[in-house]
């Protein structure tokens, strides 16, 4: 994806997480965790160092997040016997680990200062880290407004027909995205970026 394909995908990533709530603000944590961005980013910016897919995945991962239930990384809680979550439903299963160990890490990088532990959302989290792999990949650095709340519900059933399906035409894909404040631009800027993981995938 070039330059203007990332900043394509960067603008309508803002959008997406923007929808999320009307109540987001700049430096919420600022009075429990001020350093969580640059903690975040260096946790993010390791996770990169390791490998490039840490990008594709991340992005992925997010987008997948905010369509089903809102940005609140629900595709992120584990199934259970009674329970089976987002992230086991087919259309969940092809994102890559390496999305899901960028949060992981990045949690545990924040909850390892006393002031911050369990004081920043995993959602939150996600939305910086998105933030953050973009401009590793050559795109803007741009501001993210916090306050996300994690979901505590999380099913495979909520998942059905609210990701994009190899089966879907153009007027139903434009329906999709546009559903969620997205342009067809928006959307193949995403559909890029979905490939793009894909080929990685492939020939790592």
């Amino acid at each position: 994806m070039g330059r203007v394909g990332i900043v394509v995908l960067s603008v309508c990533l803002c959008l997406l997480a923007a929808s999320a709530s009307a109540q987001l603000r700049r430096n919420y944590y600022a009075n429990v965790c001020p350093n969580v961005e640059s903690i975040v980013r260096n946790a993010v910016n390791q996770k990169f160092q390791q490998t490039f897919v840490t990008v594709p995945a991340t992005l992925r991962l997010f987008f997948h997040d905010c369509f089903v239930q809102g940005c609140d990384a629900s595709v992120i809680i584990q199934s259970t016997p009674n329970n089976k979550a987002e992230k086991d439903h087919p259309d969940n299963l092809s994102l890559a680990g390496d999305g899901f160990d960028t949060v992981i890490k990045a949690k545990a990088a924040v909850d390892a200062i006393p002031s911050c532990r369990n004081k920043v959302s995993c959602a939150d989290i996600l939305a910086m880290a998105t933030r953050d792999v973009i401009a590793l990949a050559g795109g803007p650095s741009y501001a993210v407004e916090l306050g996300r709340l994690d979901g505590l519900s999380s099913t495979a059933t909520s998942v059905n027909g609210k990701l994009p399906q190899p089966t879907f035409n153009l007027n139903q894909l434009n329906a999709l995205f546009a559903s969620h404040g997205l342009t067809q631009a928006d959307m193949v800027a995403l559909s890029g970026m979905t490939m793009s993981q894909g080929l990685r995938s492939l020939t790592a």
